[in-house]
């Protein structure tokens, strides 16, 4: 289906419960990268710099933790929040999909 198909209104007018979908769509995507994104940014900024003092008391592989994070750890952190993006957006993909064929099949049943 098209862009166009897809922004037409349909016969009876505006498709609220179509555009509620989509809204809620993107305010849960929003969502998923800001949690993704904050979670980032205390690895990388508050692990690696804001509170390396404090976790250079601990070490990992016979180096302090604060600069791990600062070299290695941040880098790591921002592969799995890829992993983990691609997973919660192919979850809320799929979910979107299914409301969108319940509101169409509902629509062809309305005779619409």
């Amino acid at each position: 289906m098209s862009d166009q198909e897809q922004r037409t209104p349909s016969a009876n007018g505006d498709d609220s419960r179509g555009a509620e979908s989509h809204a809620a769509y993107w305010r849960k995507n929003v969502m998923i990268m800001t949690l993704l994104l904050s979670v980032w940014a205390v690895a990388g900024l508050g692990c690696g710099v804001l509170f390396s003092d404090f976790l250079n008391q601990f070490e990992v592989g016979g180096f302090p933790l604060g600069f791990w994070f600062a070299q290695q750890g941040s880098i790591v952190v921002f592969v799995i929040l890829i992993l983990a993006y691609a997973v919660l957006l192919q979850r809320l993909d799929r979910r979107h999909a299914q409301e969108s064929t319940d509101v169409e099949s509902g629509r062809n049943r309305d005779g619409a």
